[in-house]
């Protein structure tokens, strides 16, 4: 499949549509979605699109970062029926490509176990230092 990868914003809209296709919907909660996926794609430091020849999306790739030492994937995905394909490893290379490069950048990301062998692969590693304060609702949900 021949894919073209570009730094370009998107609407809530069309990540809302992606989501449906992918495996990624399911890391949201419910709590103001629609509101929050519209300053998620307005906002995000670096929002990277994968599109097959007719255009159409097939990856997206999202990170926050201070562009000197650190990079947080925020979403990575692919549409079902594109996975294994190299995609998603085109799609991180390049996002920390942007942010400063492998010499500058550390790179995290919060992953779901599915996801964890694919993290591998790319030689992350699971950290021991992170901290987490999540006091917010989340009530799990699948965007459909």
């Amino acid at each position: 499949m021949n894919v073209s990868i570009a730094e370009e914003r998107i609407t809530a809209a069309e990540y809302i549509e992606f989501l449906k296709k992918t495996d990624l919907g399911s890391q949201y909660p419910k709590e103001r979605f629609s509101d929050r996926i519209a300053t998620l794609v307005q906002k995000v430091s670096i929002s990277l699109v994968a599109r097959n020849e007719a255009r159409e999306i097939v990856g997206v790739c999202f990170g926050i970062t201070d562009f000197s030492y650190w990079l947080f994937i925020t979403d990575l995905g692919v549409v079902r029926d594109c996975v294994g394909q190299g995609i998603g490893t085109a799609l991180v290379k390049k996002l920390h490509e942007l942010a400063g490069g492998e010499d500058n950048i550390i790179v995290y990301t919060c992953a779901n176990e599915d996801a964890l062998p694919f993290y591998e692969k790319l030689g992350m590693v699971r950290p021991n230092d992170v901290m987490v304060y999540d006091h917010m609702p989340w009530t799990p949900f699948t965007v459909t």
